[in-house]
């Protein structure tokens, strides 16, 4: 039974989680409880929003019961905390990536089928308006079948994330680096389209970022079957600008996150035909995310990344690391 409004825990405000906390109380419809075992930051949280504080998931889960938890600790400890919400009987919303590993991954599926709990992964480009439609152009099958993929992006990363040296992104055990950190999200969006990829060929480097060693540049070749696709990112350009496209037998699809529209191409026609939908606050997408969890929660369709898409995403980032690491093509059967 869940409570109206719903308990809503936010485990590890750091940045994203307090994003998620300042967007789920956005809604209006949850009441919002925070957890972080930062004690400077856990206050500093908790008086900004004015919401409950615990210290431990432990103090946490004997307070009460809590109808979701918000995972937004670092990656490699997801999935032994999502056992424990679902454990707890919470429904579960859990942050990118979804592990660094897929040891646990098993068993997480395992409880989940043994559940009637709602698992979403937060992978926020499901709920950008441009890269919606952009998929729905797909669908339509108006433009035949997709016959390749690009995606260019890239952002100055110390004016987003100043503490990036301090956090998890400074190393790959805990879900850092170019790859597992800004990249994942464009694959998942990709592999929501166009299916998983099923090859791939990494080239990656640092080149730019200070106080880290993990890679900030990528630049993939890879297949979603038929499809063929590249990848490039890097975290230290000057604009912060995404670009995907689609192209297709009969003509070609295209979201700029950055200028938050999303635009089609037939063959014939001389002038791309742009759908806009800004200006959106940061904040829009992730308001979103959260009324799409919460409509999870009481059994209603939505399009957030499910368990299975993350683990495929998941399956990705390590065989892009892997490919990094021994210079060779990887399948990904």
């Amino acid at each position: 039974m869940i409570t109206n409004p719903p308990n809503v825990l936010i485990v590890g405000c750091g940045s994203i989680g307090e994003r998620h906390l300042r967007c789920f109380q956005s809604t209006g419809a949850a009441m919002v409880a925070a957890c972080d075992s930062n004690p400077a930051l856990l206050e500093k949280v908790a008086a900004t929003y004015q919401v409950p504080k615990f210290a431990t998931l432990d103090e946490a889960l004997a307070c009460g019961q809590w109808d979701a938890l918000v995972i937004c600790t670092p990656a490699h400890t997801h999935l032994p905390i999502a056992l424990r919400g679902l454990e707890h009987g919470a429904h579960l919303l859990i942050e990118k990536p979804l592990a660094v590993d897929d040891d646990l991954v098993p068993q997480v599926r395992a409880a989940i089928a043994q559940s009637d709990r709602a698992v979403a992964v937060a992978y926020v480009y499901h709920c950008m308006p441009w890269i919606a439609e952009m998929r729905q152009a797909l669908l339509s099958g108006e433009f035949g079948r997709p016959l390749h993929a690009s995606v260019v992006s890239g952002q100055h990363f110390p004016t987003f994330r100043p503490a990036y040296r301090d956090i998890y992104y400074a190393r790959h055990e805990s879900g850092g680096g170019a790859i597992q950190d800004a990249l994942t999200h464009i694959i998942n969006a990709m592999e929501w389209m166009l299916g998983p990829v099923t090859r791939l060929y990494t080239d990656a480097s640092h080149q730019a970022l200070e106080g880290v060693e993990v890679e900030d540049t990528v630049v993939i070749s890879a297949r979603h079957g038929s499809v063929l696709g590249s990848y490039t990112s890097n975290q230290f350009q000057a604009p912060n600008e995404t670009t995907l496209q689609i192209h297709c037998e009969k003509g070609s699809i295209c979201a700029q996150s950055h200028l938050q529209r999303c635009g089609t191409l037939r063959h014939g026609q001389a002038d791309w035909q742009w759908t806009s939908f800004g200006p959106l606050e940061r904040d829009a997408m992730f308001i979103d995310q959260a009324r799409a969890f919460l409509d999870a929660m009481q059994g209603l369709p939505h399009p957030l990344a499910t368990f299975e898409e993350a683990v495929q995403t998941l399956r990705f980032n390590r065989a892009a690391l892997q490919s990094a690491r021994t210079g060779l093509a990887i399948d990904l059967p």
